[in-house]
């Protein structure tokens, strides 16, 4: 090893850059199939308007020169394009520089969609992949060895979300510090699998056991990414270990493949296929390495004083260009499920024996008898946002009437995101929201109704509601 590239780290940094690229693919399909309806010219949260109160410093974006619905789309599909090609091993084929500016593009490209994009892009996982893109651009090629000091940034990256997410639970809810926060996590989470029901019914000693565990992984562990190999790749290994473990269990986007890819760039891929001798990296490369790495040292902090902090803040950014960021989920469990029904009439007068179809969304729970289907990496923004609402109408306020508005207009961009359009002639006339407590059917429940879930109306949310 060189002091400033590692022949050792070769396959660790092939695979590392495929499978980010094919995370950056997912996440600008998502944002090209969905952004009509959530933030385009007519949808719930346009961007124009948001650009239009808010400083271009807060919010950094290609947007800023021109904002289009056809603007969007082409930025949208020209990154899926890019990381499809990334995906192949396009870089590896280009000079250095040439290579470096094409993940930068991406990053950019990305920064300038979340930047855009308001409530529907404030989760973790946005900045998450923000800042993994953006060390990617320096992490070079098969034209030059692995910069040693871009795979400690990785790792550094990786260590704050495992022992952030890891603190806050610990600060958080009681529940993980007696280990029963499983008994109800996997009925609760946003936004369950196929496969949630049967991890749910698992017996209370194991969940005392995946919750134990889940703390020797996030507090434990992460300390041992900055050893000696191989106790490093042993500690990578059961990061992932983990992660694909909750990528069974429930739906978090791409959250936890990230993770994963993450955990991939500790591995010494010289374990499993040899080094692999590539030339050494040229001085302007060195300098920019050196300088992007003092930079994301002095912004660590503040991310890094946030993990001390008895007030830690979970998936805090701290610059509008996400660079270094705090981390963390779950520090609070719910103990019951709440679900948002969406329904309509075409009836012109509401009475009591008004007949109401229920709109069924892709992901979230409606239909008690209907299995979760597997989302995760593709995220549905709208199911995740529902679930928030049915959390509290605070996190409603700016978008479910818009919402609901554009199902009396019966806009196909919106009903594009939902499962199915039970109005096929006509818009209704009057659209109303229930909320209900959802559970899982017991063994017994399940073999006598066919049902999955079930349900009990707690409260009206959305009185019935008409165009005026």
């Amino acid at each position: 090893m060189e002091w400033f590239g590692d022949d050792a780290y070769w396959l660790s940094r092939l695979v590392f850059q495929r499978a980010l690229a094919a995370v950056y693919l997912v996440a600008f399909l998502a944002a090209a199939l969905q952004f009509r309806a959530l933030i385009g010219e007519r949808g719930m949260l346009p961007v124009p308007a948001f650009l239009r109160r808010v400083p271009w410093r807060n919010s950094p974006t290609v947007f800023r020169l021109h904002y289009s619905d056809r603007f969007f789309a082409l930025v949208a599909w020209t990154g899926c394009l890019l990381s499809a090609a990334l995906v192949a091993g396009a870089a590896d084929r280009l000079p250095l520089g040439v290579a470096m500016a094409w993940w930068a593009v991406l990053w950019l490209l990305y920064l300038s969609i979340v930047n855009v994009g308001q409530t529907w892009y404030g989760f973790g996982w946005e900045s998450l992949l923000l800042e993994t893109g953006f060390l990617a651009v320096f992490l070079g090629n098969e034209n030059v060895q692995p910069p040693v000091l871009v795979l400690w940034l990785l790792r550094w990256l990786l260590f704050r979300v495992e022992f952030g997410a890891g603190l806050i639970k610990l600060r958080g809810d009681a529940c993980w510090r007696d280990l029963t926060c499983l008994y109800f996590h996997h009925e609760t989470q946003p936004m369950p699998g196929p496969l949630s029901r049967l991890f749910h019914r698992l017996p209370r000693p194991a969940h005392r056991v995946e919750a134990a565990a889940n703390h020797v992984v996030q507090l434990g562990v992460p300390v041992l990414l900055f050893t000696p190999q191989p106790v490093a790749s042993v500690a990578a290994a059961l990061i992932v270990v983990t992660q694909l473990w909750l990528v069974l269990s429930g739906n978090f986007a791409w959250l936890n493949w990230l993770t994963i890819v993450l955990a991939l760039s500790a591995v010494d891929g010289s374990l499993v296929a040899g080094e692999h001798p590539l030339p050494s990296a040229a001085l302007w490369y060195q300098i920019v390495v050196i300088a992007v790495t003092a930079l994301v040292l002095v912004l660590s902090y503040r991310p890094a004083r946030n993990l001390l902090s008895k007030r830690q803040a979970m998936n805090r950014s701290y610059d509008s260009l996400h660079l270094v960021n705090s981390y963390g989920a779950f520090g609070t469990v719910g103990r019951i499920r709440q679900e948002l029904v969406v329904e309509g009439t075409d009836e012109t007068t509401i009475h009591e024996g008004t007949v109401w179809r229920e709109y069924e969304f892709k992901g979230k729970p409606g239909d008690v008898r209907r299995l979760p289907r597997q989302y995760a990496p593709y995220h549905l923004r709208l199911d995740w946002m529902m679930w928030f609402a049915a959390l509290s109408p605070v996190y409603a306020r700016s978008w479910f009437l818009p919402f609901v508005e554009r199902l009396l207009e019966g806009d196909r961009d919106t009903l594009r995101l939902l499962r199915g359009n039970p109005f096929q002639d006509a818009p209704p006339v009057h659209v109303r929201a229930r909320l209900y407590h959802y559970r899982f059917t017991t063994r017994r429940e399940r073999r006598e109704t066919g049902a999955r879930w079930h349900r009990t109306f707690v409260r009206e949310f959305l009185a019935p509601t008409r165009l005026s």
